[in-house]
């Protein structure tokens, strides 16, 4: 593992790795609610990539915003969103997140300052450049960090949003999750070049980082934040991750595209949990024994939000129209 600047101490070491616990627990239960035809819809997991999400999201404020993608459950929950919640969204429930109608491909939790999932891809990059432009215009110091997929670099719009950025040197951070696949495709038979080269191109500082390593993530995002708020802005950051399951819980025979072999690599020597917690039971952050502890709370909890979800009740048909369409005032008003 890396070397941590940003976060330093041991309750935040742990506070890293239960976040990316939660994320794998929240996925592993969200692919059994679809086996079990208890959720409506696809989903697309998040497992093998929570290094990403929360080496990043750890090194924002609440304040500071990001827009996700359709593979979008890991950031929810490193931005801080509730199980509960979570899973009503994801079974169309009342009391989830957008009260059931954004479901898992557009779930959105404003008060985290996640502008929401998009099932587009690339559909969230202008989101997010326009909230780095409106925390400029409005004289504050928020980040906007904006994640997509190595397929979506193939996005015009990517291109257009990253030079608005780089001219008026806007508080955006691109960080471009490169699984190795675009959706059944290898990534260097879809992407020609290098990655990071593109946002070069338009005079943006990148950087390839460790994806599968949450330290070296929340290290190079925490000194991107810092210098974002200060003027610095924008950046590219290609993580280098890997996605466990198929390009979505339909996608199970996948040897056609990928081995097992590969698959099996990378969960038994580049798991980004593994790896976190080896390392923290050798600097003696925690033992075997209270991190067992830790993964069992968070087992139970994920457990008792199913059932709450399961239980919870469907909006009225009342509610079809609502929220659908908002009175707009000026931002800047």
């Amino acid at each position: 593992m890396s070397p941590a600047k940003k976060k330093t101490n041991s309750e935040d070491y742990l506070q890293m790795y239960r976040q990316m616990v939660r994320i794998r627990t929240f996925e592993d239960n969200a692919n059994q609610l679809y086996l079990s035809a208890k959720m409506p819809g696809l989903t697309h997991m998040y497992s093998g990539e929570e290094a990403v999400a929360v080496g990043i999201c750890e090194a924002l404020e609440t304040r500071d915003k990001i827009t996700s993608t359709h593979r979008g459950h890991g950031h929810c929950v490193a931005k801080g969103a509730d199980f509960k919640e979570m899973f009503c969204e994801l079974l169309g429930k009342e009391e989830g997140y957008c009260r059931g109608k954004g479901g898992s491909m557009h779930i959105a939790d404003q008060s985290n300052g996640n502008l929401g999932a998009n099932a587009i891809v690339g559909g969230s990059m202008g989101i997010a450049t326009g909230a780095a432009f409106t925390s400029k215009m409005l004289g504050k110091d928020d980040v906007a960090v904006c994640f997509f997929g190595d397929g979506a670099t193939a996005q015009g719009l990517l291109y257009e949003v990253m030079n608005m950025a780089a001219l008026w040197k806007l508080p955006v951070i691109y960080a471009c999750e490169n699984n190795g696949y675009s959706e059944y495709t290898k990534t260097e038979e879809i992407a020609a070049g290098s990655i990071t080269a593109r946002a070069e191109a338009f005079g943006i500082e990148a950087h390839q980082v460790d994806g599968q390593d949450v330290l070296a993530v929340n290290t190079l995002t925490a000194d991107l934040v810092a210098r974002a708020r200060k003027g610095e802005g924008p950046f590219f950051v290609e993580l280098m991750t890997y996605r466990y399951h198929g390009h979505h819980v339909g996608d199970i025979n996948r040897e056609y595209y990928r081995t097992k072999a590969e698959e099996k690599d990378w969960k038994e020597n580049r798991d980004p949990i593994i790896r976190f917690r080896t390392w923290l039971v050798a600097e003696g952050v925690a033992s075997e024994e209270e991190i067992e502890a830790m993964n069992a709370e968070i087992a139970a909890d994920a457990e008792a939000a199913v059932k709450y979800a399961l239980d919870a009740k469907y909006p009225d048909a009342s509610e079809v129209d609502m929220h659908v369409f908002s009175d707009v005032k000026h931002a800047l008003a």
